[in-house]
């Protein structure tokens, strides 16, 4: 299925940023505003657990986090 869909009242430096963009990727107006809305509602790609804990700086020892006691 494919769904037609207007934008009414888009501020001009909007208008012009889009087109600025469309120019640059060599495609229309449309285009460029179709690849917007695709890529600002992908799902982004889950990641694993484990690679969420790799990717946590080293920042220092546990030592370094131990409570005083007093």
């Amino acid at each position: 299925m494919v769904a037609n869909l207007v934008v009414r009242n888009v501020d001009e430096e909007v208008a012009a940023a889009l087109k600025r963009l469309a120019t640059a990727h060599e495609r229309s107006m449309e285009a460029e505003h179709r690849a917007i809305l695709r890529a600002a509602l992908a799902t982004p790609k889950r990641r694993a657990f484990v690679d969420v804990l790799a990717s946590m700086p080293d920042v220092g020892d546990d030592a370094d986090f131990e409570r005083s006691r007093g």
